[in-house]
């Protein structure tokens, strides 16, 4: 496993400009008035380079509101990277929550085949790395080859609060799929019952005694003659859901040879989980991270124009 880099919270602090909050306001709108010597560009290269933080946390999110009373830093000096290991990275963490980007490939947590190599590992080794006694709790799971943002929580208590209040507190969790073939109409809500076989296998259903409801949202956002790239909103977060109702509109998701696809233009599945926003089970903060679409995504409908 790689060494990750320093973390976040090992900064100096030389130089900094810090700012009380008078009054509600967007973290760009503040940062403008009370930057007048930099320009949009300029602050959200700062935002970018993590050199901004709200009451000593790094925040990146250029509309965040703010609340009188909160203190604002600019820090002088870049942040170091994000903190990176093979097959991940932190994206955020804070003393109840870890949100990472997780690679195509690895494993959210461990199965009979394999048990050391999985997101839940490489998480455990790194909280532990604090203190021996830290623990760490999926809150929910992403396929091994879909990519994308995914979240654990800090103790049991938090896990339980997100996963017993999911479709309260998920405000968006919005997914990218590389389809066969361009879906008509472009725009749509695919709805269905899904259940899973002994096999491992989900199948769909419109009948509702045979499995549980699952809605999917879906919008075309780019196409070629042979493939296309949807968005995916998810109002419910049933396994392989997206995956099925690719399979049940006749577009598969590349790669997917399970659910039905034909190609493999991409050498995996052509799933990524791009956007989670959701309310913080303890602060009650609107929180927003986003994993950027894989470049290798864009590349094929480019090579086939």
């Amino acid at each position: 496993m790689n060494k990750p880099d320093q973390p976040l919270r090992q900064r100096g602090q030389r130089s900094d400009s810090n700012f009380t909050v008078s009054e509600p306001a967007e973290l760009m709108t503040f940062l403008i008035a009370q930057l007048p010597h930099k320009n949009r560009n300029n602050i959200k290269s700062l935002l970018r380079n993590k050199q901004i933080l709200i009451d000593g946390k790094v925040y990146t999110q250029f509309n965040h509101p703010l609340q009188p009373g909160q203190a604002v830093t600019v820090l002088a000096n870049r942040a170091p990277e994000t903190t990176q290991y093979r097959g991940l990275t932190v994206l955020y963490e804070d003393s109840y929550l870890i949100i990472i980007n997780k690679q195509a490939g690895l494993l959210s947590m461990a199965t009979n085949k394999e048990k050391d190599r999985t997101a839940y590992s490489i998480l455990s080794d790194y909280i532990k790395k604090e203190n021996p006694k830290n623990r760490i709790f999926i809150i929910h799971r992403l396929d091994r080859e879909t990519s994308g943002v995914m979240m654990f929580a800090k103790s049991e208590k938090v896990q339980r609060l997100m996963q017993e209040s999911w479709n309260a507190t998920t405000k968006q969790r919005t997914y990218v799929a590389l389809v066969e073939g361009v879906p008509e109409p472009k725009r749509g809500t695919i709805s269905s019952y899904l259940r899973e076989s002994k096999a491992l296998i989900v199948y769909s259903s419109h009948n509702p005694e045979h499995g549980q409801l699952a809605i999917t949202n879906y919008n075309v956002v780019k196409a070629n003659a042979d493939y296309a790239l949807m968005e995916l909103e998810l109002e419910t977060g049933r396994k392989n859901q997206i995956r099925v109702h690719m399979q049940d509109i006749g577009h598969p998701i590349v790669g997917d040879a399970k659910y039905g696809a034909q190609t493999d233009p991409i050498g995996r599945l052509g799933l990524h989980a791009e956007i989670l926003s959701f309310e913080h089970p303890i602060t009650g903060e609107l929180m927003r991270f986003d994993a950027p679409v894989p470049k290798i995504f864009l590349s094929v409908l480019k090579d086939r124009q």
